[in-house]
């Protein structure tokens, strides 16, 4: 009795360059015009706050009438981790519904999920600052940068954007569920309050400047601010990318660490 065995020629090729990442970002590109609710209020949230600091609180902060120039960075940052937060449900969600065992019988990488959601974040992230800074210059803001300001400012923010998506992506990795992966999201979505994004720090009590001025977040709106404003920069831009970059590497490792151990695959 022999077997039938199928010619090499017939074996189903594996997935190759970017043909399984473009596939990913597709899908997640596809879900999340399906899903216009946490689109639109990841655009709302941002809008509504600024307009909140602007016209609320603004003239009591600053009553020279210019803090809407001082807060539109902060307003930025925290337009992409609204962003970037629903990332962390979309991971939970595809987990939790067994879909990832489905992909393991295909030919393709498996870090190709995650680089899928991580890039169509980036897009959605991108399209919600613009129309958050359409915004800012319709209620005053008003940028005093040229070109390459411009270019490096939208550049800085993109870097954050990968960097702060990766780490939801991680998280929800990490989740037992898309709900517990949205209240991880929740938690670290504080940490610009706890910056320079809406005061100077030093307005802050000894003990949470110290906080403030150590933490990754205030080098990065410190350099968006003096690209787009033509504040001093100093030693912010470093600090900045020093950040960005380690929080995408660990990110980007514990992110593939998770994955191979719980999609059972390398």
């Amino acid at each position: 009795m022999t077997t039938l065995t199928a010619p090499a020629s017939l074996a189903r090729p594996r997935l190759t360059g970017l043909t399984a990442e473009s596939v990913f970002v597709r899908r997640s590109l596809t879900h999340s015009l399906r899903d216009g609710e946490s689109l639109s209020m990841a655009i709302m949230l941002p809008v509504m706050l600024m307009l909140l600091f602007t016209w609320v609180f603004g003239n009591a902060i600053d009553p020279s009438g210019g803090y809407v120039d001082y807060v539109v960075p902060g307003i930025i940052l925290l337009c992409a981790g609204f962003g970037a937060a629903s990332t962390a449900v979309y991971v939970a969600r595809d987990m939790s519904l067994g879909i990832i065992d489905r992909f393991r019988t295909m030919p393709l990488r498996s870090s190709a999920v995650l680089t899928g959601h991580v890039v169509a974040s980036l897009v959605r992230n991108l399209l919600a600052t613009a129309v958050v800074i359409g915004v800012a210059l319709l209620v005053g803001f008003r940028p005093t940068a040229d070109f390459w300001g411009w270019t490096a400012a939208i550049g800085m923010i993109a870097l954050y954007i990968l960097a702060i998506t990766y780490l939801f992506a991680s998280i929800g990795l990490a989740a037992n569920s898309p709900e517990a992966a949205s209240g991880y999201g929740f938690i670290i979505l504080f940490v610009p309050y706890l910056s320079s994004a809406f005061v100077p720090v030093e307005t802050m009590p000894d003990w949470l400047q110290w906080i403030a001025e150590n933490q990754p977040i205030t080098p990065i709106i410190e350099t968006i601010r003096g690209l787009l404003m033509g504040t001093p920069l100093g030693n912010e831009p470093v600090w900045a990318l020093f950040w960005c970059v380690l929080i995408l590497g660990v990110s980007f490792a514990w992110g593939a660490w998770l994955f191979r151990r719980k999609a059972g695959r390398r």
